[in-house]
């Protein structure tokens, strides 16, 4: 069942959790841990504006938000390796 966006709660660059879960929900496993910390900051930016209920501004962003972002996110893929 596809969840509707207009039920996604808004989050920002400080929800790197939520960040996290929405890069896992539209990547999956196409990234790995080695891979995910090789992205170029540049996309991994575009692709976390992209993401449904993202509410950043993109000049908030630092890259203390991207790299805890990046951490998140290879936490994220690790719960999901069973």
């Amino acid at each position: 069942m596809q969840q509707e966006d207009s039920f996604i709660l808004p989050f920002s660059w400080n929800d790197t959790e939520d960040i996290a879960i929405g890069l896992y929900e539209k990547f999956g496993d196409s990234f790995d841990e080695p891979k995910i910390y090789r992205i170029r900051f540049t996309d991994l930016h575009k692709w976390v504006m992209e993401l449904p209920g993202f509410s950043g501004k993109a000049d908030e962003s630092t890259e203390g938000h991207l790299e805890q972002i990046q951490s998140a996110w290879v936490y994220e893929w690790r719960d999901n390796q069973k």
